[in-house]
């Protein structure tokens, strides 16, 4: 099972492997009280992408979650290695990112989900 969080949320028991995938480190958290079993940079978007994503999130998120899905292609060995998380004993995808409903964490989890 993939879930998705924000880094500000409460971890929980059911949350499995916790892996931050956000390119730059949370305002305002401490390494030491993330609770976070890996930070995955690899399969975060471009900067490029993410800067272009966010002058307009609602009007460009159709296009992002196709963009973005096309730079995974490129990221075989994070990908697969998250997908093996999510088996056993679970896999939540952290972020910092304020919208839960458009940002990157949920094309990734499609994408994640697809895979298996």
């Amino acid at each position: 099972m993939i879930r998705l969080k924000r880094i500000y949320d409460e971890p929980s028991e059911d949350d499995g492997c916790r892996v931050l995938v956000d390119r730059i480190w949370p305002r305002g958290v401490a390494k030491k009280d993330a609770d976070l079993d890996e930070w995955c940079k690899a399969v975060t978007p471009s900067d490029e992408l993410r800067k272009w994503f966010h002058e307009d999130v609602e009007g460009r998120w159709r296009q992002f979650r196709s963009r973005y899905a096309e730079e995974l292609r490129d990221a075989d060995e994070g990908l697969d290695r998250l997908a093996r998380m999510a088996d056993d004993p679970g896999l939540t995808l952290v972020t910092a990112a304020a919208d839960r409903e458009h940002n990157h964490t949920v094309v990734l989890k499609d994408v994640l989900e697809a895979r298996r």
